[in-house]
C-alpha cells in the first residue's frame, strides 16, 4: 500500500510515467539522430518509499538514483534482493564516503580530490569498485553560488579526472552536470559536451555523460548526454518524506 492508493494504481501511474519519459527520449533521440539504445534512464527517487523502487524494477527500469546518504542507505538494504544499479547523484561529503561505497554503484557528484581520496579507501576497505564520474560546474553566478551547487571549473576536470583514474577501487567513468538555474540549458549541454570531448582524449572509455532531469532531458540528448536523471517525469510531485 502506497500513501495515495493501492499497489496496483501506483503501479499504473508509474507505468505511464515510464512511459511518457520514454516517449520524450525516443522522440529527443530520432531529432538528434541517436539511437535510443545510448541513453540509460535513471529513476531519482528521493523522498519516495522503497515500494515504489520496488514497482519500478517490475517495470524494468532497474537504474535508481538517490541525493542523501541517510534515504539512500535504508532502501537500498530494504531493495538488495533486486537486480539495482545504484547511483549517488548528490552531493557527497566526505565523512559520508563510506556509506556510500558500500551500497552505491556510481558516484555522479566528484568534484574534489579529498573526496577521491575518501571514496578510494572506502572502495578498498568494502572490496568495492566504484564508478566516478566528475561533476563539472556549468554555473557563471558568484562563486558562493557555484559552491553550493557543486561541481569543478571545466579547466580542473582532467587533473580530478586523472587522479580519479589512478586511485584504487575507482574507475573513471566520464562527467556530470547540472543545468544552470534560470538558463538556457543547451548551451551549457554543449559546453559539457566538450569538456566530454576532451576527457575522452586521454580516458576513452570514460564515455559516461551523466546530464539531462524532468525539464531538460530534450536539450541534454541533443547534446550527447548518456545518462538521464529523471524524477518528477516518472514518480510525480515531490513528497515530504525525508528533511
Amino acid at each position: 500500500m502506497t500513501d495515495d492508493g493501492t499497489t496496483g494504481e501506483r503501479r499504473a501511474e508509474l507505468a505511464e510515467g515510464i512511459a511518457g519519459v520514454r516517449a520524450r527520449i525516443a522522440a529527443a533521440c530520432a531529432a538528434a539522430g541517436r539511437d535510443e539504445s545510448e541513453i540509460t534512464l535513471i529513476a531519482v527517487t528521493k523522498t519516495f518509499p522503497a515500494s515504489d523502487v520496488r514497482l519500478l524494477a517490475g517495470l524494468g527500469l532497474t537504474d535508481v538514483g538517490e541525493n542523501r546518504d541517510q534515504e539512500a542507505r535504508p532502501k537500498a538494504d530494504a531493495c538488495a534482493d533486486l537486480p539495482l544499479t545504484w547511483h549517488f547523484v548528490g552531493r557527497l561529503q566526505t565523512n559520508k564516503a563510506r556509506a556510500v561505497a558500500g551500497y552505491a554503484d556510481v558516484v555522479h557528484s566528484v568534484d574534489r580530490p579529498r573526496l577521491v581520496t575518501a571514496l578510494s579507501n572506502a572502495a578498498v576497505s568494502t572490496g568495492r569498485t566504484l564508478r566516478c564520474l566528475v561533476q563539472v560546474s556549468l554555473d557563471e553566478g558568484t562563486p558562493s553560488e557555484v559552491r553550493e551547487r557543486g561541481g569543478v571549473h571545466p579547466g580542473d576536470v582532467p587533473a580530478l579526472a586523472d587522479r580519479i583514474a589512478d586511485a584504487d577501487g575507482l574507475e573513471l567513468g566520464g562527467v556530470m552536470a547540472v543545468a544552470p538555474l534560470g538558463a538556457d540549458p543547451l548551451p551549457a549541454f554543449a559546453r559539457l559536451a566538450e569538456v566530454a570531448g576532451r576527457l575522452r582524449r586521454n580516458h576513452p572509455a570514460a564515455s559516461i555523460v551523466s546530464a539531462g532531469m524532468s525539464g531538460d532531458l530534450e536539450q541534454a540528448i541533443a547534446c550527447g548526454a548518456t545518462h538521464l536523471r529523471v524524477g518528477t517525469a516518472l514518480l510525480g510531485g515531490r513528497r515530504a518524506i525525508v528533511r
